[in-house]
């Protein structure tokens, strides 16, 4: 089974079947709590993030989240090739999304080396990176997913800037081992992006929605905010994936300062309406 199959199995509310509440979007929400929530709320599946679940330790993350009959979506993130530790710090990753029954892993290919201006040299450097992780990711039943990010991001957090950069490393791989993420936030603004997603086909492995709000606080990183609060077209991206064949879930991440200052149910119950009313 494909990352792009995974469906939750456990029972949902209505219009839930393929949601997924990333626990980015509820930063200050301990994972306990993130996970009875979501069982309360019908909601079927997570998105985890690699600090929260290495501070409750990956095993018993592991136990919670099966005992609650959720499924993880995602889990985030490797990449950074740029950094002295790379290689140990993605075979981790690929281990703890095992562990975890996670099929996703993403990628955040990392910024340029300090000092460098080679722009193609770092591009080659993840696909590289990639390569040697790929039958590591493939024995263990994960697959890696390329996350392009805006390019006011190139410098200093990854150099893959446009989902075609992604598919050009992605497809020299089985679509099981290396896939492509499509996050909202960062593809909107391509004139390509409804073509390179037809492209991506069953090498998308996840699907993320958010919305662009403007101005964009003083750290960019964080001009996120739910659904419809923004001037993303959340369903045609929705409807494009879907026509590519993604029949996975969709995660609402959002980062904004705002939204982790609410309280963690309010927040998912905000998710929940903002995912039926723009993005369903």
């Amino acid at each position: 089974m494909t990352a792009s199959q995974v469906a939750p199995d456990v029972a949902h509310a209505p219009g839930l079947a393929r949601f997924s509440f990333n626990q980015a979007t509820a930063k200050h929400w301990p994972l306990e709590e993130v996970v009875a929530g979501c069982v309360d709320a019908g909601v079927p599946g997570i998105g985890l993030w690699r600090e929260p679940v290495g501070e409750y330790g990956a095993q018993r993350a592991a136990r919670l989240v099966r005992a609650a009959g959720l499924t993880v979506t995602s889990l985030c993130r490797g990449g950074f090739f740029t950094a002295d530790d790379w290689r140990t710090e993605n075979l981790r990753a690929i281990e703890e999304a095992a562990t975890l029954d996670c099929p996703v892993l993403v990628l955040v290919s990392g910024g340029l080396p300090p000092g460098s201006r080679d722009l193609d040299g770092a591009r080659q450097r993840v696909a590289d990176g990639i390569a040697e992780l790929a039958p590591h990711a493939a024995a263990a039943g994960v697959t890696l997913a390329i996350e392009p990010l805006h390019p006011m991001f190139c410098a200093d957090r990854c150099v893959i800037a446009t989902l075609g950069q992604a598919l050009d490393i992605a497809e020299r791989f089985e679509p099981g081992t290396v896939g492509v993420v499509v996050d909202a936030y960062h593809v909107w603004w391509d004139d390509t992006v409804y073509h390179q997603i037809a492209r991506a086909g069953d090498r998308i492995a996840a699907f993320q929605v958010c919305d662009w709000v403007t101005p964009l606080p003083e750290g960019v990183l964080l001009g996120r905010a739910l659904p419809g609060e923004g001037c993303i077209d959340l369903r045609r991206l929705r409807r494009a994936v879907d026509a590519a064949g993604y029949t996975g879930p969709v995660e609402v991440e959002v980062f904004h300062a705002d939204v982790w200052a609410r309280p963690g149910r309010e927040v998912l119950d905000a998710s929940v309406r903002s995912y039926r009313e723009h993005v369903l």
